[in-house]
């Protein structure tokens, strides 16, 4: 009888040792497989096919035809590449980089039909667009962006605005602080706000009057801005009037700025935006509050504003974006000049220069035993500065002075 019973518990033992023997495999296979699964990388960390091709229909609306159909192929690059752009966030100037290739938008989605096409709402026109969007071409438009960036580096911007409330000259513009906020967010560098005013102190009559954008230019470029944005805003109280029941004071206002390339003087846009006339409540008929809504608006769109609004924010900084984006194709701007040059050195140095990599095109000039070469390359100019102490342009010259897209020098040889 005990013997039995002790058959019958061995038994049970065998049988639950097996079952834990069991639960063990099961648990290894389980974890083996959970490894496995664990070194794959999620969907999400999955690199992207640099073959991929994606193919997206858009609706965009644009201040007019051309307007629209820029808008429709940023909004396709946004949709067919969005994800491939946000995979680079921790690359430096990510924002001004994925900003300056939306703007090349027409140069990388380069295939596109247009399937409707009609005026829009209160004056815009609207696209709907079919494109192509290839990762290879956005890859190549990022590498060759950041090489840009790399050489140039970021472009600074000065922003000066001449506002006016009532006639009244304003001590700080808000039109040029949302100006400002918007580039900074942009990427882009400003010009600190103390060499403003010493601009503004020095050249008091030109800030008055913006006579001679030349001399501003200059001003600015030794300030160290690349860009300035010189304009001016008014608003002119347009009376009092009833709102739903209420009084209300409206202001009529109005803005306008040029864009000037700081080395040269060169206009690169002009924009301008039409009259606004806004108001809020109040029983005076002069309203500083009024006139800064009307110029806030004027500059920037109303928030969650369902129609593309042509603010004088947007429409410079589309302007400069293109500028930029057809600097990062075409290369930079660069002068060199070189005193006491005599023509047969000249002639050798113009020859030179374009065997310099980087060095897409060179002009000259050469006047009185000056030499003046205009150069456009994919490089700063003080990279390139240090390349001409190099062979074999340390025979041929010394560099004198160096300024952001300058570069002055004299001749070594015998005069």
């Amino acid at each position: 009888m005990t013997s039995c019973t002790w058959i019958t518990v061995g038994r049970q033992t065998d049988s639950r040792r097996r079952t834990l023997a069991s639960a063990i495999v099961a648990a290894l296979v389980l974890a083996l497989v959970a490894a496995g699964r664990a070194q794959e990388p999620a969907p999400a960390e999955r690199v992207q096919d640099p073959d991929e091709i994606k193919t997206v229909r858009v609706t965009a609306e644009g201040f007019n035809r051309d307007d629209a159909l820029k808008q429709a192929l940023r909004k396709a690059l946004e949709q067919g590449a969005g994800l491939q752009l946000a995979s680079f966030t921790e690359v430096e100037n990510f924002a001004l980089a994925r900003d300056t290739i939306y703007s090349r938008a027409s140069g990388v989605v380069r295939e596109y039909r247009i399937i409707e096409e009609k005026p829009g709402p209160q004056g815009t026109y609207e696209m709907t667009v079919e494109a192509t969007v290839r990762s290879s071409v956005v890859a190549a438009a990022w590498g060759e962006v950041q090489n840009v960036l790399d050489q140039i580096g970021r472009p600074r911007i000065m922003v000066w605005i001449d506002e006016r409330i009532d006639e009244r000259p304003q001590e700080h513009s808000i039109v040029a602080a949302r100006i400002e906020e918007l580039f900074v967010k942009a990427g882009f560098d400003l010009v600190e706000q103390k060499a403003v005013e010493e601009i503004r102190r020095r050249e008091a009559t030109d800030a008055r009057d913006g006579q001679d954008a030349a001399k501003l230019a200059r001003l600015a470029k030794d300030a160290g801005a690349h860009i300035l944005i010189r304009g001016s805003a008014n608003a002119n109280r347009a009376g009092l009037e009833d709102l739903y029941g209420v009084p209300a004071a409206f202001y009529n206002c109005d803005a306008l700025a040029k864009v000037y390339h700081t080395d040269t003087g060169k206009l690169l846009a002009s924009e301008s935006v039409p009259l606004t006339r806004r108001g809020v409540r109040s029983r005076r008929e002069f309203s500083p509050q009024a006139a800064r809504v009307a110029l806030v608006e004027a500059t920037f769109p109303p928030p969650n504003s369902p129609r593309r609004t042509p603010a004088l924010a947007l429409k410079l900084f589309d302007s400069i974006m293109e500028q930029w984006a057809t600097q990062i194709s075409a290369g930079g701007d660069i002068e060199l000049e070189i005193e006491r040059l005599d023509f047969k050195t000249y002639l050798e140095i113009k020859r030179a220069l374009p065997g310099i990599e980087r060095v897409q095109s060179v002009h000259g000039d050469f006047t009185k035993g000056t030499g003046l070469f205009r150069i456009k390359a994919l490089m700063s100019a003080e990279t390139l500065a240090e390349l001409l102490t190099e062979k074999p342009f340390d025979d041929w010259l010394a560099v004198t002075d160096l300024k952001s897209n300058r570069i002055q020098a004299r001749h070594v040889g015998k005069p």
